[in-house]
């Protein structure tokens, strides 16, 4: 299997990430220049379907992109340690948690970033008002993750899954324009700490500046 990568963005991250949870070391990396276009070359174009980045490259020739998707996948060939769920019901709770982190929180942080920071313009059409209305709607809801990890210490089960990478990642993206949960959640702050501890945090990450 190969994996399109690019280490700059951070739907990619989350599967790198995933990976490195369950130390998976058998497929194949092909980083791309996302800013140089190589996400939209007819060959990639025409495997991926449109320019997403991560895209999974199966042995049968199968590719598939959106980074969940392949995660779910991965967890199919490599099911241990389990980061989707073992039960019915447990599955549901971590599939709840992954899309409110993802849809209330990670996505606005991410089109805030995308919309403010400079370099990102070379990649789209900037509008600095729906990067900080995006950041603002991202922060508010951060209350709710801090709420559910008053009572947890992951967000939606006894153990990491899915659900704080997802979360997690969105949110360490915003480190690009010195983004941070507030210092009053501080249930929120406690597992990002955490987050950033793990030997999967950075799992195919670029040098950055301190």
């Amino acid at each position: 299997m190969k994996l399109y990568d690019t280490p700059l963005a951070p739907n990619p991250r989350r599967v790198r990430w995933f990976m490195a949870e369950k130390a998976i070391d058998d497929v194949e990396v092909v980083t791309l220049n996302i800013m140089e276009g190589q996400h939209k070359t007819p060959d990639y174009l025409g495997k991926a379907g449109l320019a997403n980045v991560p895209m999974l490259e199966m042995d049968d020739g199968t590719c598939i992109t959106e980074s969940v998707a392949i995660c779910r996948y991965l967890e199919s060939r490599y099911p241990e340690p389990n980061l989707f769920g073992r039960t019915p019901e447990e599955t549901a709770v971590i599939e709840m948690w992954m899309r409110r982190a993802e849809m209330m929180v990670a996505t606005p942080v991410m089109i805030g970033v995308r919309h403010t920071h400079p370099a990102m313009g070379a990649l789209e059409a900037q509008v600095p008002a729906v990067g900080e209305h995006n950041l603002e709607t991202g922060t508010r809801a951060l209350k709710l993750l801090d709420r559910r990890l008053a009572e947890s210490e992951w967000l939606a089960t006894d153990r990491l899954t899915i659900a704080d990478i997802v979360g997690f990642v969105g949110i360490d993206f915003g480190r690009m324009i010195k983004f941070r949960p507030p210092e009053e959640l501080t249930h929120v702050c406690r597992w990002a700490a955490a987050m950033r501890e793990r030997p999967a945090a950075k799992a195919g990450m670029p040098q950055r500046a301190a």
